[in-house]
């Protein structure tokens, strides 16, 4: 029986998904319509799983699965939605020796595109839309790493897909190729459902009108992004110092401290609260060392 609403892409049940004794998900229950919803969570949540079910690449241990109105369990129903599923993996495997053009070409191949010229002209479509044109005819193997996840971006977007799932999209990309690649999942969401995993809340907050946010393998938000930024204020403030009481606190461009925490001091300068300090509110904890670190790799990546 289809529980799905009739406005759901993709509807979960009671999904829990376990690796041994590991439990990576559990007891998730989401739907996801039209539109570009972002995905947030610590390392080790569950996002890279939940992704992974959504693209038919791992069934769930527990729970109902709904894809495209279809049961991803039945092989055909597998294989019907994954013709028009665009999915893109943390990491893509690129075959050795391939160009630009000819990997986004064997991908459409693979999605059954089997007459050349629509194919040709739908590989160079996708291609335009990233960016990815100039160095169409170049080997996967010399180009740069924002570069590669372009072409990897590329090959999710072949036919259009009604529901595009996308693992850590921006990873490598610069201001400006970020900036585009918004315009893209934007224009994608008016006609498909578009799921993001990141690390970026400025490209949650930018982009999406939903967000679900994971810990621990379940869901601690699944709504829209500004009624969960709107829970966060009163809550966050500016000082000279910084403040033992907060949540968590660094100090600005400005040279003052940005402050997060349920209890500001009296008389405190109350300022309008990001995605990022709601985000650090709902999991009510700071943020650990090794997950600032991370975080200042993957910023320094990014400008590379």
């Amino acid at each position: 029986m289809n529980h799905m609403t009739a406005s759901a892409t993709a509807s979960l049940r009671g999904v829990s998904k376990r690796f041994g004794s590991a439990e990576a998900l559990a007891e998730i229950d989401l739907e996801l319509a039209q539109g570009v919803t972002g995905l947030l969570g610590p390392n080790g949540a569950g996002k890279t799983t939940l992704l992974r079910i959504l693209a038919t690449v791992m069934a769930p241990t527990s729970g109902a699965v709904r894809l495209l109105g279809l049961d991803p369990d039945d092989l055909d129903n597998r294989v019907e939605v994954r013709r028009t599923l665009g999915y893109l993996p943390q990491e893509l495997g690129f075959p050795r020796g391939f160009t630009t053009f000819r990997f986004v070409d064997y991908m459409a191949v693979l999605k059954e595109w089997h007459e050349s010229a629509p194919r040709h002209t739908e590989v160079r479509r996708v291609l335009d839309l990233v960016g990815a044109t100039p160095f169409s005819t170049k080997r996967i193997r010399v180009l740069s790493g924002g570069q590669r996840r372009r072409v990897a971006l590329a090959q999710a977007l072949i036919g259009d897909p009604g529901l595009l799932v996308l693992d850590e999209p921006t990873t490598g990309l610069d201001p400006e190729q970020r900036a585009v690649l918004r315009g893209v999942l934007s224009s994608a969401g008016r006609r498909s459902t578009v799921v993001l995993a990141t690390h970026q809340t400025e490209d949650v907050a930018a982009l999406c009108e939903r967000v679900i946010i994971l810990d621990g393998g379940r869901v601690r938000w699944a709504g829209r992004v500004i009624e969960l930024v709107a829970t966060a204020v009163g809550k966050v403030w500016l000082a000279d110092l910084p403040d033992a009481g907060a949540l968590t606190s660094w100090r600005t461009g400005s040279g003052r401290h940005h402050h997060v925490g349920m209890q500001p001091p009296s008389g405190a300068e109350l300022v309008e609260p990001s995605l990022e300090d709601a985000y650090l509110l709902l999991l009510g904890r700071p943020r650990t060392g090794a997950e600032i670190g991370s975080e200042i790799e993957r910023g320094v990546a990014s400008a590379s």
